[in-house]
């Protein structure tokens, strides 16, 4: 790069960076997820504020020389995010609660998988460059995420993480996040643009990373465990490793986000007690705390809101009707077939609604790979928004009108105690 394009790299990470944090607090202020504020800064910055039909902006901002060296960095922060992810993905969490865990996982994958594929298929022909068929699979995947990592956040933030209604959301809320996952690597495997021979490769890269990377990991990492002041050793480990397990599924054809977190899934856990703690937090700290909100500002800024039309806004009320009906409605069934009382099952139902960063996450890749276009991938995003936007308001109606039909009733039982007395 040029002296000058060097100096609006820097002073456009600056702005980013400083809006993410800006519009992150302002979102934690009204109740919302870091993610909602980020998401909507970088609709904010994009071209949505910053084209030339605005004004001069867009001439004294060139956002767009600088977004794809943006978006490099926030993909190493993606990166190092989704290993963390894989890492802490907690076996006992598809343990947990057993049959109600299953069903409810089940209801809020597959309800609104078929529902997104059925509202997808009118609309293939429009929205779907690389075909029918990847569309409505892409589609129908992108409705049935829950955002695990936004939800774990929401169920802290609201002291529910330690209720049984909270583990159980938060392990079908685990099982959908690895059900996506998996649905997504298919779709772009047999869809997107990677070269397809090299997909049959896939399941040699994952017996390499078990039974090679996994001893090799542990054998270079264990001495580490008992020893101080040799952190940033061990990060420097898992990052190489990090990054040539990336740039591996990214030349198999599947986008890099499988192999950060396949590489996380895949590394040990024995005896690594205190290095688990310490090298995950200063992974988590440079990706989640400092690139990833890059990411999401990233995405929001391939949101033009002024291009919305009256088709864009019908489809905008479509596919939210959809997404939201299809997955609380799955979640319900799946709780209430598992014995749950009314009131769990709606409270699971409403956060197991909360897409936020996992949908943005899997529309970028979608919208990279072809399998869906810019329309509608800014329908999606605001869609992503609206659905994590709403879970908080949603949560405190739900708990409230549960806390109230529950003192009611001790109310009414009270006094049919009372009056069977005076009977007597």
């Amino acid at each position: 790069m040029k002296g000058d394009e060097t100096a609006v790299f820097f002073l456009a990470f600056a702005v980013v960076l400083g809006l993410a944090r800006l519009f992150a607090a302002a979102a934690r202020k009204v109740g919302q997820p870091p993610v909602v504020g980020e998401i909507v800064a970088g609709i904010l910055l994009g071209s949505t504020l910053l084209s030339s039909r605005w004004g001069p902006w867009g001439e004294t901002v060139a956002l767009d020389g600088v977004r794809p060296l943006l978006g490099a960095l926030a993909d190493v922060g993606l990166a190092m995010f989704m290993f963390v992810i894989g890492y802490e993905m907690d076996r006992s969490f598809f343990r947990a609660g057993g049959r109600t865990t299953l069903n409810v996982a089940a209801g809020s994958t597959l309800v609104p998988l078929a529902g997104g594929c059925l509202v997808a298929l009118p609309l293939a022909a429009e929205h779907g460059p690389s075909g029918s068929a990847g569309f409505v699979l892409f589609t129908g995947v992108a409705l049935s995420v829950t955002a695990f990592p936004v939800l774990a956040r929401i169920l802290a933030d609201r002291r529910l993480n330690r209720t049984a209604v909270g583990r159980f959301t938060m392990a079908a809320a685990a099982v959908n996040d690895l059900a996506a996952w998996v649905l997504l690597a298919g779709v772009v495997a047999c869809f997107g643009t990677g070269g397809q021979w090299r997909v049959a490769l896939v399941p040699l890269y994952l017996l390499v990373l078990v039974c090679v990377v996994r001893p090799l990991m542990a054998r270079l990492l264990r001495p580490r465990e008992t020893e101080e002041g040799l952190r940033t050793p061990a990060v420097l480990t898992l990052t190489t490793g990090l990054m040539t397990s990336c740039a591996a599924t990214e030349w198999l054809g599947v986008h890099f986000i499988f192999g950060a977190f396949a590489f996380g899934a895949a590394m040990p856990r024995a005896g690594l007690n205190r290095l688990r703690i310490e090298v995950m937090e200063r992974m988590e700290q440079a990706g989640a705390q400092v690139l990833l909100p890059v990411y999401f500002v990233v995405a929001g800024t391939g949101v033009d809101l002024a291009a919305f039309d009256g088709s864009s806004v019908g489809l905008l009320v479509v596919a939210l009707a959809v997404a939201v009906s299809t997955k609380m409605t799955g979640a319900y069934l799946g709780a209430r077939t598992s014995g749950l009382h009314r009131d769990d099952a709606l409270t699971i139902s409403v956060l197991m609604n909360t897409r936020g960063l996992t949908e943005v996450v899997i529309l970028t890749v979608g919208l990279r790979m072809g399998l869906i276009d810019e329309e509608f991938y800014s329908v999606l995003i605001v869609v992503a928004v609206l659905t994590t936007a709403m879970t908080g308001p949603l949560l405190r109606r739900v708990r409230r009108e549960s806390v109230t039909a529950t003192r009611h009733g001790s109310e009414a039982g009270a006094a049919m105690a009372r009056d069977d007395r005076a009977r007597t």
